[in-house]
């Protein structure tokens, strides 16, 4: 467990720190994709409903993308705390997936 949540970190702050330095460069439409965001999304998405770990994970990268940012510290950790928390209540309620039941 140690060694999974150190390696979502190392791979937080790398990503935290490649989206603010290195693609802000290559906006399209003056939007920078977000890699964080759409790690969290993935990762809950797959993840049994019964795990909590998205949640947590969602909390540690909500706190690099608002060590990267302008913005007042807890607003991106709130904002994906709650993204998780709505993805992991939306698929356990009306998505039934086999494959993930198992």
């Amino acid at each position: 467990m140690i060694k999974k949540i150190l390696f979502f970190v190392i791979l937080f702050y790398f990503l935290a720190l490649i989206q603010t330095s290195f693609m802000a460069h290559f906006s399209v439409w003056g939007l920078i994709p977000n890699l964080i965001f759409l790690l969290v999304i993935v990762w809950n998405i797959f993840e049994k409903s019964k795990n909590n770990f998205g949640i947590y994970q969602s909390a540690a990268a909500g706190f690099f993308l608002d060590i990267f940012s302008s913005k007042i510290i807890g607003f991106n950790i709130i904002i994906l705390i709650f993204l998780a928390i709505t993805i992991k209540l939306f698929l356990k309620s009306y998505v039934r997936i086999p494959f993930l039941e198992k």
